[in-house]
């Protein structure tokens, strides 16, 4: 039986002969679309923009900068030699007013002095041991007050003054040759200390 399905036309010309494509503009292929150069605004429009939001971003930084929240004063420094140890102690009395909104609480007081050899700092003693010290070392009750401690409150827009005592590692002749000495108050749920310098 012959075959009766119907074959493929075929094709009467030769492949030479096929249509060219047409001529003109083309793509090319090798150029990159995704570089900064055909994706951004031109340099004279990108680079002024930035140095602006640069400079609100600094000037919003500043201001909202870290700032201590009290102020005051070191109001009295009284420095006894302790004998046969090569350290000093000393009391010193401060005033330290609270010029924010809010109770500044306590949490821990200390003090440093910059002397001859470089910084030193020592934290204060406790509140409760100042009759023993006053007793070992009377002069240091000259120009005391009663004893700041770790946990005071400073309420807002007052002043509250007192005094801490300290044992630093040095001889009292370096510590009359000091630089400064302060008084570092860390209140809770600050980053920066209120620093009372004389």
């Amino acid at each position: 039986m012959p075959d009766s399905s119907p074959s493929p036309p075929s094709s009467s010309k030769p492949p030479s002969a096929l249509p060219k494509p047409p001529s003109g503009a083309t793509i090319n292929i090798g150029e990159e679309y995704g570089t900064a150069k055909k994706n951004l605004p031109p340099a004279k429009i990108v680079v002024p923009a930035v140095v602006f939001v640069l400079v609100i971003v600094l000037i919003v930084s500043f201001m909202k900068r870290a700032r201590p929240q009290a102020s005051g004063s070191l109001d009295n420094v009284v420095a006894m030699e302790i004998p046969g140890q090569d350290s000093t102690i000393v009391a010193l009395t401060f005033t330290a007013y609270n010029s924010s909104d809010k109770a500044l609480y306590v949490h821990n007081i200390a003090a440093t002095v910059d002397g001859p050899a470089g910084k030193s700092t020592a934290d204060a003693v406790s509140a409760v041991d100042f009759d023993r010290y006053f007793q070992a070392f009377p002069g240091l009750k000259n120009g005391s007050q009663p004893a700041f401690s770790p946990e005071a409150e400073i309420l807002p827009g007052k002043a509250v003054t007192g005094s801490i005592i300290v044992a630093f590692p040095i001889k009292l002749d370096a510590f009359n040759q000091r630089k400064s000495v302060s008084v570092v108050i860390w209140p809770y749920n600050q980053t920066v200390p209120v620093t009372l310098t004389k």
